[in-house]
């Protein structure tokens, strides 16, 4: 059995997922570093009981496994499957072609990229903000941030001139890679605008046809850069960060190991199978579109395709297509696909919610006229960007039981625990909630082993959560000056 299948099977107990995630993540690290392809020396059994989890084992020595590793070992081992796929409508939107990208050409491509990076003076760990929608460009251009050495800054791309210049000013951006066209809209000339205020910015480059004169074209760095071997070894993974409830003045920062773990988490209920597709509707803005749509298909080997703008008709023909398929899509949407008619390759459905929510009623049972009729259906919860959180409706990990009695969440506790605080506010610990404010000037130093306070406390009936509501607190109320000048 493959490390990956090893996680989609893990279900057993925290121990069999502990292997399988350590097992998962060193292989990938391994073939990414070396070129190996043992199979993975043991896989979880599938036959441990689902009732009280055995006590997870003590965290491992953290391994430096990122999203570019995880790209890098599938396309050594299978060059032709594919990785990203562009919406058909992509041409009406961005005069640009739809082009589906296998793991090799995306390897390829990234790097292409990441060269061009590195070809800028700027130090490792320099923040280069990406202002892009939720096609292929985005995931080649995280990729290429993190390879080239430097910090990922998700910035919406439907912010104004103002708020772009609130976090250009806030995280203190030193490049910035964006889109020419997105419909009507013209963020490299928006951003043109931004960096003619904020001298900071160093680098303005953009992909796309007509891009605006003083804007790098980086079309060309994928065209024109140079392939082959890289010299010498990959600089470190140097993070991501991004914006709590699309707020410019609330940066938040965590490391690229992080964002995989919160990813593998989130794939324990979701359970994606390597070649499979994610199909989200939900773009890389943020760790909610992040760990759910590209981190979530490169930790399980499968293809990803993103609408970022959402059309009917598009959507319908896209969920058509055939092969197994996971549909991620915000919560809201559920009413509208209830009821209908979904296509037998349809395998499961995220729907994520971002809390302060209302949780599905217990009497949603599959089948009813309120319900999405489908048995896989998996309710993600955001927590700021703090951490995020799946679970299986209608069964032992629905998030009703797990907020409700916090031990009944069945991961590891290295990768994610969960505990209610005195006043009922929810705290994380683990990895994948490693994420911290980001602090003035330098990358701050992310607490180890820490619980991660929330502002969230789940409202209780008989043991259930019915509801996530805010909790006001006197250091919440409070807005201290920590953000990097200009």
């Amino acid at each position: 059995m493959s490390a990956q299948r090893a996680i989609t099977h893990a279900e057993a107990s925290p121990r069999d997922l502990q292997d399988a995630l350590q097992a998962a993540l060193q292989r990938a690290l391994q073939d990414a570093s070396q070129g190996a392809s043992q199979e993975a020396s043991r896989a979880p059994s599938q036959d441990a009981s689902h009732e009280a989890p055995h006590p997870a084992p003590a965290a491992a020595p953290q391994r430096r496994v990122s999203l570019g590793s995880l790209l890098a070992a599938t396309a050594r081992r299978h060059p032709n499957r594919i990785a990203v796929v562009d919406p058909a409508d992509k041409p009406d939107w961005s005069d640009r072609p739809a082009i589906t990208w296998t793991y090799a050409a995306a390897a390829e491509i990234v790097e292409r990229l990441a060269r061009g990076l590195r070809s800028w003076r700027l130090p490792p760990g320099s923040r280069i903000g990406l202002c892009l929608p939720g096609s292929a460009e985005s995931a080649l251009a995280i990729l290429a941030v993190e390879a080239a050495g430097h910090v990922a800054c998700l910035l919406p791309v439907s912010w104004d001139e103002e708020r772009l210049l609130t976090a250009a000013q806030g995280v203190a951006l030193s490049a910035v890679l964006t889109q020419a066209r997105l419909g009507s809209a013209a963020p490299a000339q928006r951003l043109c605008n931004v960096a003619a205020r904020y001298f900071g910015l160093r680098y303005l480059a953009a992909f796309g046809p007509d891009v605006p004169d003083g804007v790098i074209n980086l079309d060309r760095f994928v065209l024109d850069g140079p392939a082959g071997e890289t010299a010498g070894p990959a600089p470190a993974s140097a993070g991501i960060v991004s914006f709590v409830g699309g707020d410019p003045e609330r940066p938040v920062y965590r490391s690229g190991e992080s964002v995989v773990a919160a990813a593998a988490a989130h794939l324990v209920a979701m359970r994606v199978a390597p070649g499979e597709r994610i199909l989200s509707l939900i773009g890389p803005h943020d760790l909610r579109g992040l760990a759910t749509g590209l981190a979530a298909a490169l930790v399980a080997g499968a293809g990803l395709e993103t609408m970022p703008l959402f059309d009917g008709a598009a959507f319908a023909a896209a969920l058509r297509r055939p092969g197994p398929t996971h549909l991620v899509a915000p919560a809201f949407l559920e009413k509208n696909l209830a009821g209908r008619d979904l296509p037998a390759d349809l395998r499961s459905v995220a729907l994520v919610h971002r809390a302060p929510t209302r949780l599905p009623g217990r009497s949603r049972a599959m089948g009813r006229p309120q319900s999405l009729r489908h048995d896989k259906v998996i309710d993600t919860i955001i927590f700021d960007e703090t951490a995020l959180l799946s679970g299986r409706r209608g069964t032992a990990g629905d998030l009703s039981l797990v907020l409700g009695k916090p031990e009944r969440l069945s991961l590891p506790t290295s990768l994610l625990a969960l505990r209610h605080g005195p006043d009922g506010r929810l705290a994380f610990r683990g990895q994948a909630s490693a994420a911290t404010a980001l602090q003035r000037g330098n990358r701050p130093a992310v607490p180890d082993g820490a619980w991660q306070e929330t502002v969230f406390a789940p409202v209780l009936f008989g043991g259930l959560a019915t509801a996530i509501e805010a909790i006001e607190t006197s250091e919440s109320a409070a807005s201290p000056e920590n953000f990097a000048p200009a």
